[in-house]
């Protein structure tokens, strides 16, 4: 059956191309029919799995407009504002880095602002790296600046602020001609040279050694490969280098935040050999630290998994039994747990479930070819 739907999945898209959906639409309407089909088939198998798929990503694609369409309109409404442009100081890049913190921006405003004035981006390279268009970005920055005309530096955001600004832009990873990953660690890098502080450092040591495995985390054709899959000898041993002498250095100084704390967990993942050389007792012990800083659900979901590589797969489950199902990627971790425990039909079942939850593309491919595979093993 899985070989089949393979097989259909690119005459549905350009079937759907045909009807007048793009490219990256229909891919997208595709991947949310086989989702369904994932879920529904193995219990109500269509006769006509051909003619099933194209009605369903038919549907979904005109789901996926309708919703598009309601957002670009919530958004044309929220920016309708005077697009004419209101000078920001570059005298000073730290008074700049605090400005576009500002605590009355929201944080994609903040981002959009920060890569603007401090990036010296374009708008339209900005709006190409979010895949919105031009116009919606222009609005959100000339927002964000109508929000602090006048105000200036009354209200700069902080330290913390700032870097968090920071992070979501290297989150973005990177797109089109922009590379945000790039462009986070060269902002934080100027940040870095500007203030002497523990946590500015703790997030370029995060970022370098995030950075450095870029190249392994997915294949020639963009398909996800997870940490544990990881091909060791193409991560950047400089760039870990780099990013282990800085976190060591800001760790020195006893002023423990929480990047720090973040930084200090990848090193232990890049500092091992193998996968099976990784000392999950002590990462376990770093994300204590961390929640003890930042009581995140995230770090709380991450822990789990930590200790169900630490203490096996029954103690994380057991950890994450604690937390709330709603959290993002708590099925796909659950998943991975049962598999490891042996459960492999409900581990299966699991991934499609976190497959319809995923928040790109790339992960949802993923998390649906461990459902096939464990669906194929059974």
């Amino acid at each position: 059956m899985y070989d089949g739907l393979r097989e259909l999945v690119p005459i549905v898209i350009g079937i759907l191309e045909r009807r007048g959906a793009d490219f990256s639409t229909a891919e997208d309407a595709v991947q949310d029919a086989l989702i369904e089909a994932f879920r529904t088939w193995p219990v109500n198998e269509p006769r006509d799995m051909k003619g099933w798929l194209i009605t369903v990503a038919w549907r979904k694609f005109l789901d996926r407009v309708r919703a598009e369409s309601a957002r670009t309109a919530r958004e044309e409404h929220a920016f309708a504002l005077d697009t004419d442009a209101v000078t920001t100081s570059d005298d000073d890049t730290v008074d700049l880095y605090f400005l576009c913190a500002h605590p009355d921006l929201s944080p994609a405003s903040a981002v959009a602002l920060t890569l603007r004035a401090v990036g010296g981006l374009t708008t339209r390279q900005i709006a190409e790296a979010y895949l919105v268009p031009e116009a919606t970005m222009a609005q959100r920055i000339s927002r964000a600046k109508r929000t602090l005309s006048g105000r200036r530096l009354n209200r700069p955001g902080s330290v913390s602020a700032v870097l968090r600004v920071l992070y979501l832009v290297f989150n973005e990873g990177y797109s089109g001609d922009v590379d945000l990953a790039a462009e986070a660690i060269r902002l934080t890098r100027v940040l870095a040279a500007s203030i002497d502080h523990p946590e500015v450092s703790g997030l370029l040591a995060l970022m370098l050694i995030h950075h450095a495995r870029r190249e392994a985390r997915f294949t020639s054709d963009g398909a996800l490969i997870t940490l544990g899959d990881q091909d060791r000898s193409m991560w950047d041993s400089h760039l870990i280098a780099e990013g282990v002498g800085i976190l060591q250095t800001a760790l020195a100084r006893e002023e423990l935040g929480e990047f720090q704390v973040q930084a200090a967990i990848a090193a232990l993942h890049a500092d091992a050999q193998r996968v099976e050389d990784t000392d999950w007792p002590q990462i376990v012990e770093w994300y204590d630290e961390l929640l003890k800083l930042n009581d995140s659900p995230i770090a709380s979901l991450n822990r789990a998994v930590a200790i169900g590589e630490a203490d096996g797969p029954v103690a994380g489950l057991a950890e994450l039994g604690r937390l709330d199902e709603t959290l993002p990627r708590y099925f796909a971790v659950e998943a991975h747990l049962r598999e490891r425990a042996g459960e492999g039909e409900a581990a299966a079942k699991l991934y499609v479930e976190a497959a319809a939850k995923a928040s790109n593309l790339a992960e949802r491919d993923h998390l649906i070819r461990q459902a096939a595979r464990l669906n194929s093993e059974r």
